[in-house]
C-alpha cells in the first residue's frame, strides 16, 4: 500500500517521516516541493502516475499567517489551487486524500470548543485560503478526510516551542500574549492520527461505514500562548522573566482567533482514537529531543 506525502520537508512532513518507521505495512513516498509542486497539475499527474498511491496525505501548505496578508496570491495558489490540483489527481487515480487544515477557518469568537459543524468565518487571508482549499476538495471528491488542527509544534522545522527556547537563550525578559486560547498540537501526534485513519480506512468495519469528511484533531486541553511558553520553560528548567501581555500590545498584520479550541469528539468516537494531553506530549518532546 503506497501512501504519498506532499510537503515532506515541512514540519508535519518531517513528523510523518519520523513515525513512518513504525508502520512497515505502508510504503511511504515522501515528496518535497521540488519533487511534487502541488500548484503544477501536470507535475502532480506525473508523480501520481509514477507511484500510483492508494492514499495521499497533503501536508503541503502556505502557513505564514502574517505574510499571507501581503502575499495573498501566493497563499491562494498553494492553499486553494494546490489543494484543488491534488484533489483532482486523487480522483483520477482513485487515491484517498487526507488533507490538513487549520483552526484559522474560525473567527475565534466562540466560548466553547469548535465542532466540525461550527460555521467557519476566517478573519484573514491565511484562514480564508485554507477554507477555500477545503471547499475545493469537497467539490471535487466524494470520499476525503480533512483534519483541522491548531498550534502545531515539534522538534522539526520552525515553531513556537523552538522560538521560545531560542529567545530564552538570547534574552532575560520575554513577553507573550495571554488572551488567545487554543491547544498546542504535537506534529508527531498529528502524524500518528493521520496514519491511523489510513489504516482504519482499510478495515472493512470502517470502510463500510464510510467515515469520511471533516475532523478536528489537536492534543487535549487548552491554554494561552503565555501558559504554553511557561510550561516549556518549566519543563526545561529555564529561568526567564516571562510577562503576560494582551494581544493589543503585540499587533500583527493578521488577526488571530482569540479562542480556537477544537472539539475532538467525532474523531475519538469514530476511530476509537486516544489523544494525549498537550502537556504530556510537550514533556515527551522536550525530554526525548532536547
Amino acid at each position: 500500500m503506497v501512501v504519498l506525502v506532499t510537503g515532506a520537508n515541512g514540519q508535519l512532513g518531517q513528523a510523518i517521516k519520523f513515525v513512518s518507521e513504525k508502520y512497515s505495512q505502508i510504503d511511504f513516498v515522501f515528496c518535497s516541493s521540488n519533487d511534487l509542486d502541488i500548484t503544477n497539475k501536470k507535475n502532480c499527474l506525473e508523480v501520481f502516475s509514477l507511484h500510483q498511491p492508494k492514499f495521499c496525505i497533503n501536508a503541503a501548505a502556505y502557513t505564514a499567517v502574517d505574510k499571507a496578508e501581503s502575499e495573498s496570491e501566493k497563499a491562494h495558489l498553494i492553499n486553494v489551487v494546490g489543494s484543488k490540483n491534488i484533489a483532482e489527481v486523487c480522483k483520477e487515480f482513485g487515491s484517498i486524500l487526507l488533507h490538513v487544515s487549520t483552526d484559522f477557518v474560525f473567527d475565534g469568537n466562540n466560548t466553547k470548543p469548535y465542532s466540525e459543524e461550527s460555521v467557519p468565518n476566517p478573519t484573514g487571508v491565511y484562514g480564508q485560503t485554507k477554507l477555500d482549499g477545503e471547499k475545493a476538495i469537497q467539490e471535487t471528491l466524494e470520499h476525503y478526510f480533512i483534519l483541522r488542527t491548531s498550534w502545531v509544534y515539534s522538534q522539526f522545522a520552525n515553531n513556537f516551542m523552538k522560538t521560545m527556547l531560542r529567545l530564552a537563550s538570547e534574552r532575560e525578559t520575554l513577553s507573550v500574549v495571554n488572551d488567545q486560547i487554543g491547544t498546542p498540537t504535537n506534529a508527531v501526534d498529528l502524524a500518528d492520527a493521520l496514519i491511523t485513519l489510513v489504516l482504519k480506512t482499510q478495515d472493512p468495519e470502517y470502510t463500510n461505514k464510510h467515515f469520511f469528511g471533516i475532523y478536528n484533531f489537536s492534543n487535549e486541553g487548552q491554554c494561552s500562548w503565555y501558559e504554553f511558553a511557561k510550561k516549556i520553560f518549566e519543563i526545561r528548567n529555564v529561568t526567564i522573566n516571562l510577562l503576560p501581555i494582551p494581544t493589543s500590545s503585540f499587533p500583527t498584520p493578521a488577526k488571530r482567533p482569540s479562542f480556537s479550541v477544537l472539539d475532538k469528539s467525532k474523531i475519538k468516537q469514530n476511530f476509537n482514537l486516544q489523544i494525549n494531553k498537550w502537556e504530556d506530549s510537550l514533556i515527551a518532546t522536550l525530554k526525548d529531543f532536547y
